[in-house]
């Protein structure tokens, strides 16, 4: 007993629930036993009580057998998702393509102009566009964290549609800024470049935004996403900011293996 409940202690009260609900996946195997031998309700009751008693650790072993096939659901239902939504996902006409356009080799990031992670990992999605000639990179805007950060991203898809060839500046300037990604300082960094307030209204007022953020957040409902960054990498999603190498060397699998992995 001593054991259960230390176990029991370390767990999430979500967790609990799981693992009582585990532990009711046995007594049906007691029940057929009881079947055969006659036994009673309350026979069975405690048999099953005795045996958990004597044996806790089975309560853990149906645990982990649990979350290991919920798992396994979940990454199955991913690649699913990864496979319909591959159209969308690395050919959408709202999205913004850095590196090379035709590039081989695609890695897919969902971002936010207010996340701090973001900012870390954008020297190493530069370095890695730098050292890969062949790769294509998709930047899907996932305002998560705020109303700041959906304005962000209205400006930004507004930058895309008026002026593409100057998104990449304009991204890297916002995403690298100090303080606050709102709608002020994104159209601050806009029209740094040159692109009139006026024109980013203008922009604005359309459909596009809402329906480019839309799509965003609909693929992200699919593949699970709840956070950012998160990148797509082959048939893999990728959670967090994972740094260079591990990127670089699921590209370099990618590319030289056709999985993420060799």
């Amino acid at each position: 007993m001593p054991a259960l409940f230390a176990f029991l202690h370390r767990m999430r009260p979500a967790a609990h629930l799981r693992i009582l609900f585990s532990a009711m996946l046995i007594v049906p195997l007691f029940a057929a036993s009881a079947v055969a031998q006659d036994l009673s309700r309350d026979d069975v009751e405690k048999i099953v009580r005795e045996y958990l008693l004597e044996n806790p650790e089975i309560i853990a072993e149906a645990f982990n057998e649990l979350q290991r096939r919920e798992q396994e659901a979940e990454e199955a239902a991913r690649l699913q998702a990864l496979n319909d939504s591959a159209d969308i996902l690395f050919n959408s006409t709202r999205q913004v393509v850095l590196g090379n356009p035709q590039g081989s080799v695609t890695l897919v990031e969902f971002f936010d102009y207010n996340c701090g992670y973001c900012k870390r990992a954008y020297g190493d999605m530069v370095r890695l566009i730098e050292e890969n000639p062949d790769l294509k990179v998709v930047l899907k805007e996932f305002p998560v964290l705020g109303q700041g950060s959906v304005e962000a991203a209205q400006v930004a898809v507004a930058v895309n549609s008026i002026a593409p060839e100057k998104y990449p500046d304009f991204h890297e300037a916002l995403l690298l800024s100090r303080g606050q990604a709102n709608l002020a300082s994104a159209v601050a960094a806009a029209t740094d470049l040159g692109i009139s307030e006026e024109e980013l209204q203008a922009a604005m007022s359309t459909d596009e935004a809402g329906q480019t953020i839309e799509e965003v957040y609909t693929l992200a409902n699919r593949l699970g996403l709840t956070g950012t960054p998160s990148y797509v990498v082959g048939n893999e999603v990728v959670m967090g900011a994972v740094g260079y190498d591990q990127l670089s060397s699921k590209l370099d699998a990618l590319k030289n293996c056709g999985q993420t992995t060799c």
